[in-house]
């Protein structure tokens, strides 16, 4: 059965004029007969893009039956396959396609376009191509051309590479040669499993960036060692984009393109997966254990290729609400929110937002205190807090370590007896690192969620991945970070070593579904399902002490 594809919007806009489908397709149809083949392919070119911006409107609005878009798509992607003259021009097309599916995304997201109006346009695009075929008025191929035919998932190991048309993706093209006659996958050869990640290594978040990577090379490194996944190492291929989405493009393209990768594991930021997410799935490839506990990869149903080891910010803010409330004894009323200006930001606001609710009190009068991202400028974030007539006792955070200490350092003296909470994208050591060169009075107290165990605890997990890490970086100090990421890659090792020697994307979705009370010595077990790809709900709390260590704290 062919997996149902699920499509993100990216945060990118590129402005075309308004799209009327079925003027559009009678203009097509109505067109010469005899036209030149170049003229045709330029006109169906342009219909591409615009058929893919009504598709993307529509994928974006949750009240649009996914069945109705999914027939037009799968009319046009026939439409597409017949009418090409060669691979080239069909993989043209299809590019035309996932353009305008990604400009139909964008535009809903950034208010361009609203559901109506896309919902309208799928309706004249129904119309549209419920008649005659429009590949029959287009014309044919002529016979001398190569048959268009719709590639496979997997080609024979001596067949050369083809591009196959789909719903908004094209299928990677087969670059590296597994042991014959094994058939051909991306990043994959008789030595070696390719991965890559895109995370900050140059700026305020490189550290976040830094130690993500270290855990994931912590748990190939010990894979490796004992021979690997059926004989293949692992490899990590990094790129660096600096926590900026306008970076991140680039660098999951040197990822796909250049380093040739299987699969992207570890990848860090909310903002940047907003860029992340969509290219990889337009290529359908795995987007594994991101960094990130961000809703935008919890979609329900999930997207098919994007898999989750830890627990959403919106649980975790909600169990520290909580505790605040019922253990701290703090009212609502009194609890504000400091949060990075973007959609790592919004997704720790509404998950606040929503505990609220759920506790009977009124979001709307949440206090939000901002700063912008890879900046520590929080002043107008701590005159806010001045200003406010209500007063504040406690603040949950949602930023990068620097900027949260720099809040913390101007607003300790400020509200005396502040509770600062941090959810656990703050980046644990370098948080305390950088309070501690503060003073210990700046870091005593400060609560951070954690979605792993006490790195200073003595779970099973925890222990194998402090010796590890000894073993094979030695002088790198355990980390919450850099144990998420140990973590999320062993989860992924489990995957690997289960699906067999021979496998490919489908076949490894299909065995991740499949896993059930996997046992790592969390001291929770982890699973995913089909209508499930987040491995772990668990919340652990953590406090620094004045000595800067994490001592646990019981949220309820």
């Amino acid at each position: 059965m062919t997996p149902q594809r699920r499509f993100r919007p990216i945060t990118h806009w590129k402005s075309s004029p308004p799209f009327h489908a079925a003027l559009l397709i009678g203009v097509l149809l109505a067109g010469p007969a005899g036209a030149a083949p170049g003229d045709k392919f330029d006109v169906l070119r342009d219909l591409a893009t615009r058929v893919g911006a009504v598709v993307g409107s529509a994928l974006t609005c949750k009240d649009v039956a996914r069945q109705r878009v999914q027939t037009v798509v799968d009319k046009f992607t026939s439409v597409i396959r017949e009418a090409s003259t060669s691979e080239a021009e069909r993989t043209e097309l299809t590019h035309a396609l996932d353009r305008g599916v990604t400009e139909g995304r964008t535009a809903v997201a950034v208010g361009k376009t609203d559901c109506r109006t896309a919902d309208r346009q799928l309706a004249d695009l129904e119309r549209s191509v419920a008649g005659p075929s429009l590949s029959a008025v287009i014309g044919p191929a002529p016979a001398n051309a190569a048959p268009a035919q719709a590639a496979p998932a997997q080609a024979p190991a001596a067949a050369a590479p083809a591009a196959a048309p789909s719903t908004v993706v094209a299928a990677a093209s087969p670059t590296q040669v597994v042991t014959p006659p094994g058939p051909v996958v991306r990043g994959i050869t008789d030595k070696e499993i390719r991965f890559g990640m895109a995370a900050p290594f140059s700026g305020s978040a490189r550290e976040l960036g830094r130690q993500m990577k270290l855990g994931i090379e912590t748990a190939f490194e010990r894979v490796n060692e004992a021979g690997g996944i059926h004989g293949r190492m692992l490899k990590l291929y990094a790129a660096d984009d600096g926590y900026e989405p306008s970076r991140t493009t680039v660098a999951m393209k040197q990822l796909y393109e250049k380093d040739q990768v299987f699969g992207i594991v570890g990848n860090v930021g909310t903002p940047t997966a907003v860029v992340a997410i969509p290219y990889s799935l337009e290529r359908r490839m795995l987007f594994f254990g991101a960094f990130t506990g961000a809703g935008l990869l919890r979609n329900d149903p999930p997207d098919r290729y994007v898999f989750n080891y830890r627990a959403s910010y919106a649980e975790e803010t909600d169990a520290v609400v909580r505790y605040l409330v019922k253990i701290r004894k703090i009212p609502l009323r009194n609890i504000a929110v400091f949060a990075q200006q973007d959609s790592y930001g919004d997704a720790g606001f509404q998950g606040v937002a929503k505990a609220f609710r759920a506790m009977g009190g009124n979001d709307a009068t949440i206090l939000r205190l901002g700063y912008k991202r890879n900046t520590v400028d929080v002043d107008e974030a701590v005159n806010q807090l001045k200003a406010q007539k209500t007063p504040i006792k406690a603040v949950v955070m949602v930023g990068a370590y620097r900027a949260c200490a720099k809040f913390i350092e101007k607003t300790k003296d400020l509200v005396p007896g502040l509770v600062y909470t941090n959810v656990s994208f703050v980046g644990s050591t370098a948080l305390a690192d950088e309070l501690m060169l503060l003073g210990p009075k700046y870091a005593a107290g400060v609560i951070v969620t954690q979605v792993v165990p006490a790195v200073s605890g003595y779970s099973s997990v925890v222990l194998e991945y402090k010796n590890a890490l000894a073993k094979y970086f030695p002088g790198e100090a355990p980390d919450y970070v850099s144990l998420e990421g140990y973590v999320a890659a062993s989860v992924l090792i489990q995957a690997l070593n289960k699906v067999g020697r021979q496998f490919d994307t489908e076949k490894l979705v299909d065995t991740l579904e499949a896993m059930r009370e996997l046992d790592l010595g969390l001291g929770t077990k982890l699973g995913f399902g089909r209508a499930e790809h987040q491995a772990s709900h668990k919340i652990w709390g953590t406090a620094i002490d004045e000595q800067g260590k994490y001592q646990a704290i019981e949220l309820e």
